[in-house]
């Protein structure tokens, strides 16, 4: 690995340095495209919204491994005076998917010269990670249906734990997450004579204190719930005038999906009734939709006993952790697993501004990911 380590390292810094967001991954998508092809895979598979699946065959059957990578940006303005800065205003790298992506380039670089001894690999560079789009758009993309993985698993890098200590756990790894955008339609009035108007404050009020009752925020307790207020709207800075329209948006998060989907409809339910009582007409969106990542035994049995092997740091964490990943789409579909590479202690936090993937962990991770796919390939 050490050979091709400088060049991973620079196509990690390239795409650090030109980031886009989800959804819009164009040029990014074009480069890892040229730069793959140099690596003679057995088969690539473009889908329509930039995802790339990079397939090579192994030596002789067994079975078939998917390992997702990330790449996406986020609206966030760079802070960090790195040679390799972002060059676009207000767009930087501040979750570590320009890493993720490169372990991905790491193992392309390694399986060029040699092909895994048994079992196809799929290296899937995914878009849209953060806004929940891509892994929906990957599969339901018909090129997907080419592809018959056994296995699936990522890594996200985690800052706050030692430069590359393995963090896993059975059961749920990130928790399932949703936004609701709630919209009351109600009456302008004179601010004098809001008797004749309907004015959406009070239910907005209503609609938030509700669901702060619901909340169970007992990381230990397998029903925990929380919603979290994000955005509101309501009027204008018109002082004569009662509002007669307003906006809630919320964050649900719960650790499995189930209790996610009986809160969704309680969170409905509860807009509706109050905006009934009140007057006013309820319009619901959701948005930014995340399925818990529930990890497969045996796929992190595969995840424990490669970290052993390569003798590292490993940390078998008691909760899950509450930010939501699209990966738990795949292991929603597929048997599978995701697992931590820690970043650092004193490494600021994912989507702070002065956050950089460590370099130093890459190789870590694609020799975790060598270990990973020798282990379930049968």
């Amino acid at each position: 690995m050490t050979d091709h380590l400088p060049e991973v390292i620079q196509f990690r810094r390239y795409l650090h340095q030109n980031p886009e967001l989800s959804n819009h991954e164009r040029e990014t998508s074009r480069f890892i495209l040229d730069k793959i092809r140099q690596c003679d895979p057995d088969e690539i598979i473009s889908f329509d919204n930039y995802g790339l699946a990079v397939i090579f065959r192994g030596k002789s059957p067994g079975k078939c491994l998917l390992i997702r990578g990330d790449m996406d940006a986020l609206p966030i303005q760079e802070i960090n005076e790195v040679e390799y800065k972002s060059n676009t205003e207000g767009v930087s790298h501040k979750c570590g998917h320009d890493g993720h992506s490169a372990i991905l380039y790491g193992l392309a670089r390694i399986y060029s010269s040699e092909r895994p001894k048994k079992g196809d690999t799929i290296l899937l560079f995914q878009p849209a990670e953060e806004t929940g789009d891509g892994a929906k758009g990957i599969l339901a993309d018909p090129k997907f249906s080419q592809l018959k993985p056994d296995f699936v698993v990522a890594l996200h890098n985690l800052p706050g734990f030692a430069k590359h200590k393995i963090i896993y756990r059975s059961g749920v790894f990130t928790a399932a997450a949703n936004s609701i955008i709630i919209k009351y339609h109600g009456k302008t009035s004179h601010a004098a004579e809001p008797e004749l108007g309907m004015n959406p404050a009070i239910a907005m009020a209503e609609v938030t204190k509700r669901y702060e009752a619901l909340c169970n925020p007992d990381m230990e307790d397998p029903d925990f719930q929380i919603i979290t207020p994000i955005y509101y709207t309501l009027g204008h800075k018109s002082y004569g005038v009662s509002a007669g329209y307003g906006e809630t948006h919320f964050t649900l998060r719960a650790w499995h999906n189930e209790v996610m989907e009986k809160l969704e409809s309680k969170c409905e339910d509860i807009a509706r009734e109050v905006g009934g009582y009140y007057g006013l007409r309820i319009e619901i969106d959701w948005t930014q939709s995340f399925f818990a990542n529930e990890n497969n035994k045996i796929v992190v049995d595969a995840i424990e006993a490669s970290a052993k092997a390569l003798q590292l740091e490993m940390e078998e964490k008691s909760t899950p952790f509450k930010w939501g990943e699209d990966f738990g789409l795949f292991t929603k579909e597929f048997p599978g697993a995701m697992f931590g590479l820690g970043a650092g202690t004193q490494s600021p936090a994912l989507h702070n501004p002065d956050y950089d993937f460590p370099d130093e962990i890459l190789e870590t991770g694609i020799r975790m990911m060598l270990k990973i796919q020798k282990q379930l390939s049968g």
